[in-house]
């Protein structure tokens, strides 16, 4: 299945934002214009849509209640919607799915958030349409969406199943390195990838070496001196490892485990373990960050590549970068939004027509569109004093 469509209102950054999505997206702008939040909407979703440990109610307040969710530009119009377009495969051609969710607090009493309208479509046909008869009669229906709730999402399962589906990684190898000294509790949906190694323990050993066996060939090219990868359990503690093989002037090279890998090792480890793990909506934060350009230029293409061997080759993949050499391999200018700042929230839009041209006529990405989310006074703050 696949994201096709999503349009926003009062959302963080976003007073009125729409956008088209494709198999890969890549998001630019500026600091502060909305990079992660855009992303954060398709986890709060996956948030709302789990019947334990998830729901309306708790995926606003982990996010500091509907004040912070609201953006700054919404006056009047205190409502946040979110309306996403789905298509999902069959054989007699794609099938669309319409999903909107929208909500606003209670206003009084107990300050809960009550959804004001939740509707999903089949092929242009309704198939939720609320508020409903029951909604009217008790009110309290509208603290909780359909989306959450398995007795009334059977017409939509589909829907339900692909947006619980979607995994968040922008990966920090220090809690890796210390998970020991740690020992924290995991976030729900692990986003910092924490449960890495615990992840990789529980698939089935057989799919787990063909995943790392996949990752080895990339590292032997990415890393140097690289020459094996292996998975370890440790029998006194239990623990998951992994342990890379290096080149040496022993004879049989030198192990080391992941507590010893570069932040790069374990952030490209952590970026082709995710590409190959499930078939939802894959959303990656900065996977430049302690990467050399070298490697940063190829990721699109090992993305490509990656999810071309699997059978799942149309998983979605949506990508928030700042790096020049991870753009300069973008050849389809249509798969990148940019973001830009205004006084009325932030705007998303594709490349202008003037924009398409420079880049079909031999200009990168990086270099007609990045020029425009760097900041206009840079030069300025060598001066702080």
């Amino acid at each position: 299945m696949l994201i096709s469509h999503l349009k926003l209102k009062n959302w963080r950054n976003f007073k009125q934002a729409e956008l088209p999505l494709d198999k890969r997206v890549y998001l630019i702008g500026a600091n502060a214009s909305g990079k992660s939040n855009l992303l954060d909407v398709f986890r709060f979703m996956r948030e709302v849509s789990m019947a334990s440990g998830g729901g309306l109610q708790k995926a606003v307040e982990s996010r500091g209640g509907i004040t912070k969710l609201r953006c700054l530009q919404a006056r009047a119009d205190t409502e946040v919607r979110i309306d996403m377009t789905l298509l999902e495969p069959a054989d007699g051609g794609d099938v669309r799915w319409d999903y909107t969710l929208a909500f606003k607090g209670e206003g009084k009493g107990q300050q809960r958030i009550l959804v004001s309208a939740e509707h999903v479509l089949r092929d242009g046909t309704v198939v939720v349409t609320r508020p409903d008869i029951e909604d009217k009669r008790d009110p309290l229906r509208l603290t909780q969406t359909h989306l959450e709730q398995v007795n009334n999402n059977l017409g939509f399962r589909a829907v339900v199943a692909h947006i619980q589906s979607t995994t968040y990684l922008h990966l920090v190898p220090q809690l890796l390195k210390h998970a020991d000294a740690i020992s924290g509790r995991l976030m729900d949906d692990d986003p910092f990838g924490q449960g890495l190694l615990q992840r990789i323990a529980k698939t089935p050993a057989k799919t787990r070496g063909a995943r790392l066996r996949r990752i080895q060939q990339v590292l032997a090219q990415a890393v140097p001196q690289f020459n094996e990868l292996r998975f370890d359990q440790d029998k006194t503690t239990g623990m998951p490892h992994l342990e890379a093989c290096y080149q040496h002037w022993r004879p049989h090279g030198a192990w080391q485990r992941e507590d010893q890998f570069s932040d790069g090792t374990l952030r490209l480890i952590g970026l082709l373990w995710a590409l190959q793990e499930g078939d939802g909506l894959l959303l990656l934060e900065e996977p430049e960050l302690s990467l050399n350009d070298a490697i940063v230029s190829r990721i699109p293409l090992m993305v490509d590549r990656v999810l071309r061997k699997r059978s799942a080759s149309a998983r979605q993949v949506i990508i928030s970068t700042h790096s020049d050499a991870l753009l300069s391999d973008v050849s389809d200018a249509a798969c990148v939004l940019l973001l830009e700042s205004t006084a009325n929230g932030t705007q998303v839009r594709p490349p202008s027509p003037q924009e398409s041209s420079l880049i079909a006529n031999g200009l990168s990405v990086s270099e007609v569109l990045l020029p425009k989310t760097r900041v206009q006074n840079a030069d300025q703050l060598g001066l702080f004093a």
